[in-house]
């Protein structure tokens, strides 16, 4: 058996890291269960969805995404929608500042944001009825979830990514797309790897489209300058934590392709020699559309192994220490760099997950310690890496051509409760997401929750209607159908869900 940026760690699919292609008894199914190889995307009909959505603005306008996805959820009452006139259990302790929108205020901890949200989209209005860690429920066209799903990643009830269905649409459409480049990559490591004695969670991966358009996925190199220790109910970290402050050499390179790893470039020469000798026992496969779609992932796989563009893209190090200060020397400030220099290098789609680190419940679920977490862990943090992109992205031309996403899977309660250093559980009804570039309007606040940013107030808006808009800016109609593992033509968002015209610019 052939593998191409693999290493020893398996994932939760039971694959290696990332597993390109395998020879020798891979067939045609191993790249997916449905139309990959046949190419099969059909769009919706011209009916009067189709027609209406074609009209609203901003089809089109942005050329490539990055997504940044907070795990966890943050606390819509300590970021975007903060409530100074409620009572204090549920108001809690920190202050709101003015922004540069009028009558947009932000927490106290988010002062370098508060400058720049006359740029941004605020829906404070998103509502969905899972209040669980459904990664997969807010970046999926999955109708529902439960606590089962979101902990196996091959239910196979799950819908690809967000990402993944963008790259499949690319494909099947023949978008020149640069064979060097990564067009749907994961940061700053794989997803729900770096947690202790837990098993993997959904989200990131192609689902029934097949595990080549899973994410391609980076390893974090470097060492966090800030020691932590975290606890919950029968599981303790204690260590450098990257996503506090991390060492000046910290950098990315894609996964299992670093010291250590079992596929080196003399490695990789000999085994594409050996693939070739493979290629040559498999002509009549390679006469048909299978083959062909084989062969075309073998090249790409290769191809992005050996491409000095994108390890130098990874390498934020090649940036000014100016910049790299701008996003912040944290792992999610360098993550989102990265993935600007990676757009830069041609990926269409970027994600930096604010992933769980050392610790299974970490990140942003704050059930505990929520206020020392939000003021010292958390926000500065954020703080630095979002106000840092867009500021970046404008400065060098690229805002209007490239949509960020700030997400999460839900919000967090309203009332704090009595957990030490106070806690907010999770939260699905009312919460918050943000938005700028790429087709986005500028300035905007779509949505309302009530007093107690409990429940919505005005317009509702659901996760797949969020999808919904962002497909719309990628130039993907949402109304469109791809063909599930079973051959059935399904939907990229569910019925009845829309894009938000408030949004657009």
């Amino acid at each position: 058996m052939l593998r191409v940026l693999g290493s020893t760690k398996r994932l939760c699919t039971g694959l290696r890291r990332r597993e390109f292609l395998q020879v020798g008894g891979l067939g045609a199914a191993g790249l997916g269960a449905t139309g990959l190889m046949s190419g099969s995307a059909v769009r919706a009909s011209n009916g009067p969805e189709s027609n209406e959505g074609s009209r609203l603005p901003g089809f089109g306008q942005a050329k490539q995404c990055i997504i940044l996805f907070l795990y966890g959820s943050p606390s819509q009452l300590e970021t975007f929608d903060m409530k100074p006139a409620a009572p204090v259990e549920i108001r809690g302790t920190m202050q709101p500042i003015a922004s540069s929108l009028p009558g947009l205020d932000v927490c106290e901890y988010l002062p370098h944001m508060s400058r720049i949200m006359d740029r941004t989209t605020v829906v404070r209005s998103v509502t969905h009825p899972y209040p669980i860690h459904g990664v997969a429920y807010a970046m999926t066209g999955v109708p529902l979830i439960d606590v089962g799903m979101e902990l196996s990643p091959q239910d196979p009830r799950h819908h690809p990514w967000f990402g993944s269905v963008v790259e499949y649409l690319d494909r099947q459409h023949a978008h020149d797309r640069d064979p060097h480049a990564v067009q749907n990559l994961a940061l700053p490591f794989p997803f729900s790897s770096q947690r202790t004695d837990q098993p993997f969670r959904a989200g990131p991966y192609g689902a029934y489209l097949g595990t080549a358009l899973n994410p391609v996925s980076t390893e974090f190199v470097g060492e966090g300058t800030k020691t932590i220790t975290k606890a919950r109910t029968g599981f303790s970290f204690t260590g450098p934590e990257p996503y506090l402050g991390c060492t000046d050499d910290s950098h990315f390179r894609l996964a299992g392709t670093g010291p250590g790893s079992d596929v080196t470039i003399d490695r990789l020469n000999r085994r594409r020699s050996l693939l070739q000798q493979f290629d040559d026992s498999r002509r009549d496969l390679s006469r048909t559309l299978s083959g062909k779609a084989l062969n075309t992932l073998q090249e790409q796989a290769l191809s992005l192994v050996t491409s000095s563009k994108v390890r130098e893209a990874l390498d934020v190090r090649r940036e000014s220490h100016a910049t790299r200060e701008q996003y912040g020397m944290t792992l999610f400030g360098q993550g989102c760099l990265a993935a600007r220099r990676m757009l830069e290098a041609g990926t269409r789609l970027a994600t930096v997950f604010w992933d769980e680190y050392g610790l299974a419940g970490d990140a942003w679920d704050t059930h505990f310690q929520h206020y020392p977490r939000m003021k010292e862990q958390l926000l500065p943090p954020f703080d630095r890496a979002v106000s840092g992109l867009l500021l970046d992205l404008e400065q060098r031309g690229m805002l209007d051509e490239t949509l960020v996403a700030v997400l999460s899977e839900h919000g967090r309660t309203p009332r704090l409760d009595n957990s030490p250093g106070g806690g907010r559980n999770h939260w699905a009804r009312a919460y918050s997401a943000l938005f700028f570039g790429g087709g986005i309007a500028k300035g905007q606040v779509v949505g309302a929750s009530d007093k107690h940013a409990s429940d919505v107030a005005d317009r509702p808006v659901s996760p797949k209607d969020l999808l919904a808009t962002m497909y719309h800016l990628l130039g993907i109609d949402p109304h469109t159908h791809i063909p599930d593992r079973t051959q059935r033509p399904t939907s990229l968002v569910p019925e009845g869900n829309e894009v938000v015209a408030e949004m657009l610019a």
